[in-house]
């Protein structure tokens, strides 16, 4: 016999857009609580609902996921013409594609032209970057004006300021500042060490390394199978110039700094 799920719920999965159940055996809600249709687990899906709500044409767009290998990335690939794959991969020169179809890149120093893409998407990237002002500050420059990065990440230090676990020396190796830590890895079994535990204070990182304006999107639905720890959807938006001009009398502070200055 099985054991009865720890949480089950019927809704509309945002991945595949089916009438599903979403079923969980595994108190880890976070990769347990899988649609009966995709697969998709729950950060996929919030970060499926952000999209669709901020880009509802997002299959007409140009998009750069890095490390796409997700069912969400599955369906991006499938639905956009302009989606574009990438993973790091040292072994193939950067900016050229793999037989297995994605773009060898470097996220901290990409070869995309500047303002190339609509939409970038990181999934569980940025706790793996030795330098993520660098990638931050990389995937602004190739987001077009108005375009926006949205990601998934685990806040796993809350209000608490964010910790670096380890950091890159010069001479390439890697110093250990907490004991090593790992997650899966597609391109490498033994795994992608975690840098940095993250706190809520990534938005104001990723602002002052990019130039970028950052909202945390809380979700809890379980209509659409979002419940689970750490699942916020971090959007990073590029804006375009303000239009407003101050309003009332003008401004004569600059006439009376040169008379001062006189």
């Amino acid at each position: 016999m099985t054991s009865p799920p720890v949480l089950e719920s019927a809704g509309r999965c945002p991945v595949c857009e089916d009438e599903v159940v979403f079923a969980s055996s595994d108190h880890w809600l976070r990769d347990g609580f899988k649609c009966s249709g995709c697969g998709s687990i729950p950060r996929e899906r919030a970060l499926m609902r952000v999209l669709a709500e901020l880009a509802p044409d997002w299959r007409s767009l140009a998009i750069h996921e890095s490390s796409g290998c997700s069912v969400s990335s599955n369906r991006l690939r499938a639905q956009c013409p302009g989606y574009v794959a990438t993973q790091y991969d040292p072994a193939t020169p950067w900016g050229q594609s793999h037989i297995h179809g994605y773009r060898s890149e470097d996220l901290e120093a990409q070869t995309f032209a500047d303002a190339s893409f609509d939409v970038v998407i990181t999934q569980d990237v940025f706790e793996h970057l030795f330098a993520p002002d660098r990638a931050i500050a990389e995937i602004a420059r190739t987001l077009k004006p108005g375009g926006f990065h949205i990601c998934t990440v685990p806040i796993v230090r809350g209000v608490q300021p964010s910790v670096r676990r380890a950091r890159r020396r010069r001479d390439g190796s890697v110093e250990h500042l907490a004991p090593a830590e790992y997650h899966g890895n597609p391109m490498d079994p033994d795994g992608a060490l975690v840098t940095v535990d993250w706190g809520y204070d990534i938005a104001d990182y990723l602002d002052r390394a990019s130039g970028l304006s950052t909202t945390i999107h809380t979700i809890d639905d379980l209509s659409q199978g979002i419940r689970a720890a750490y699942i916020e959807v971090l959007v990073s938006r590029k804006t375009l110039p303000s239009q407003v001009t101050p309003d009332g009398a003008p401004d004569r502070r600059p006439l009376l700094r040169r008379l001062f200055h006189r």
